[in-house]
């Protein structure tokens, strides 16, 4: 039996269990920083998804908002599982991989 951490966030915790060391609910690793919602937009990678964000950004010299996006690698444990489409909450942690420095942590319900 893997004993579920409580990582200091209110998001519920996965079903499903894992032996992942990278899982904040089932490993070692620590949520810190920034919390972010967007939608699944790759899931080839294995155990690593992509997440469009996006946004709105003020330009004060025309007084108005532009449409922005940023793609950003997510590490995905097992006893989450999303699918593209899907939205998700991302996490800030200590930096896995070169891209990686965000971990889901919540897989939310409806599109």
């Amino acid at each position: 039996m893997v004993e579920i951490r409580n990582i200091g966030i209110n998001v519920p915790i996965p079903k499903e269990s894992c032996n992942d060391p990278l899982c904040p609910f089932h490993g070692k690793i620590s949520i810190r920083g920034r919390l972010l919602e967007g939608i699944v937009l790759k899931n080839r990678a294995e155990r690593t998804i992509v997440v469009r964000r996006e946004y709105l950004h003020y330009i004060p010299k025309y007084k108005r908002y532009e449409k922005r996006r940023k793609n950003i690698s997510a590490h995905c444990p097992p006893c989450i599982s999303v699918k593209e489409g899907d939205k998700v909450t991302i996490a800030e942690c200590r930096p896995i991989s070169k891209t990686v420095s965000f971990v889901v942590i919540e897989k939310k319900e409806g599109k």
